[in-house]
């Protein structure tokens, strides 16, 4: 990746690289992976404070005196506005690489952040989530690209780094809500703002990195042979997409609903539901941690087939079980469904490379896509008939996987 860098860049730029280039091997792994250890920590701080969203939902209902379909709203308002622009932002950036546009998202969840702690109508709050969408459409499609450059040619274990970051940060967002907001009240939302500030301050210093590396991509592309066919591209990536729909539109029936159906079914405290919510968030992030070595490893197509197939079992016990056996039967469920999101996206990167950034805006914004349309159909169809429903309805989601058999192998040979 230096030498292309070192060609393909303005003069300060390429000595920058070059100087890279003589430098030790051992060095330029420690900066790879201290680059990817960066952006990891940096959707861990994303992510987290987009998971208070959700997380402070029981205390915007009793506020506001929502309903399940008002709730559902507010999530598809902050989905839509980053599935909408992540594609776009993707493919932009695939021409014209922004090595600072990540700092200007993470900026746009601050200020999201800061209206949700202070605002006091509900216009307002779909406001606050479409800042915090749009911070979020700025972040993933380069970020994700940052983590493909720092990768060493493992891109799979670099996705999923990269995307256990963000799973780490969904995860802890409900167990901080629970421990400070909670006790304190929606203002306490604003000192979260303290993160995003961070996360502005280690973004730059990427900005950094990628500013001496950023337009090696555009070398690539020129160079880079589509493994199939255009036609056969495109039905691949309609197959993943479907296989998106299923799996997150199945995961926005336990983001948004699990509390409450835990609450309605179980009759527990909101505290204890938020802990339940948070070892969820948990099993996702173990599954992610391990989908993208496995994909490396395996074969990509192979993981795909076993995450969103073989979490079937689990969704159609889950509906009919106590209180003890959800608890235990939503940690396979998470870890399972989670670890094709990985594989899923490096796959769709062969499927098209040199794409980088189109094909993660693309993915990463059809998943909050699927998330955001999820949540305000769900929470409709549980305003007209009930949370248990709405379980047994998603238990079949995970039928979809069986699409996965229509997809071309593209490994040939795997570590």
């Amino acid at each position: 990746m230096n030498e292309i860098a070192e060609t393909a860049l303005p003069e300060p730029a390429a000595a920058a690289s070059a100087v890279d280039a003589v430098a030790p091997k051992t060095s330029a792994e420690k900066t790879a992976f201290t680059v990817l250890s960066a952006i990891s920590f940096c959707h861990l701080l994303n992510d987290m404070m987009q998971s208070l969203l959700p997380a402070i939902y029981p205390m915007l209902k009793d506020s506001y005196d929502l309903s399940f379909g008002q709730i559902g709203l507010l999530t598809f308002t902050y989905q839509l506005t980053a599935s909408l622009l992540q594609p776009l932002v993707g493919s932009y950036t695939d021409r014209h690489p922004k090595p600072y546009s990540l700092a200007i998202g993470m900026g746009f969840s601050l200020s999201g952040l800061l209206m949700l702690a202070m605002v006091n109508q509900y216009g307002l709050l779909l406001l606050a989530a479409s800042l915090l969408g749009t911070g979020s459409s700025v972040f993933h499609p380069e970020s994700s690209r940052v983590a493909r450059m720092a990768s060493g040619g493992r891109y799979g274990l670099a996705q999923s780094v990269f995307q256990v970051g963000g799973n780490v940060g969904s995860a802890i967002g409900p167990l901080l809500a629970a421990v400070i907001i909670f006790p304190r009240g929606r203002s306490a939302v604003a000192w979260f703002s303290v993160c995003a500030l961070l996360g502005m301050f280690l973004l730059t210093q990427v900005g950094h990195w990628y500013k001496g590396r950023g337009m090696a991509p555009r070398k690539v592309v020129a160079a880079a042979s589509q493994p199939l066919p255009p036609r056969k591209v495109t039905y691949a990536i309609l197959v993943l997409l479907a296989l998106i729909f299923s799996k997150f539109f199945y995961m926005a029936s336990i983001t948004s609903y699990y509390t409450f159906y835990l609450i309605s079914q179980f009759h527990v405290s909101v505290r204890a539901a938020q802990m339940h919510l948070f070892f969820f968030a948990g099993a996702v992030a173990l599954g992610t941690i391990v989908g993208g070595p496995l994909g490396d490893r395996f074969g990509r197509k192979y993981i795909i087939w076993a995450s969103i197939l073989g979490v079937l079992p689990f969704t159609l016990i889950l509906p009919y079980a106590n209180l003890f056996w959800v608890g235990i039967l939503t940690v396979p469920i998470g870890i399972i469904l989670a670890s094709a999101f990985p594989a899923i996206v490096v796959y769709a990167q062969e499927l098209m490379p040199g794409k980088t950034g189109t094909v993660a805006g693309l993915f990463f914004g059809f998943a909050f896509g699927m998330g955001g349309v999820g949540a305000a159909v769900l929470g409709q169809l549980a305003d007209m008939t009930s949370i248990t429903f709405v379980y047994r309805v998603c238990s079949f989601l995970p039928l979809i996987g069986l699409l996965t058999g229509l997809l071309p192998n593209l490994e040939k040979k795997h570590r």
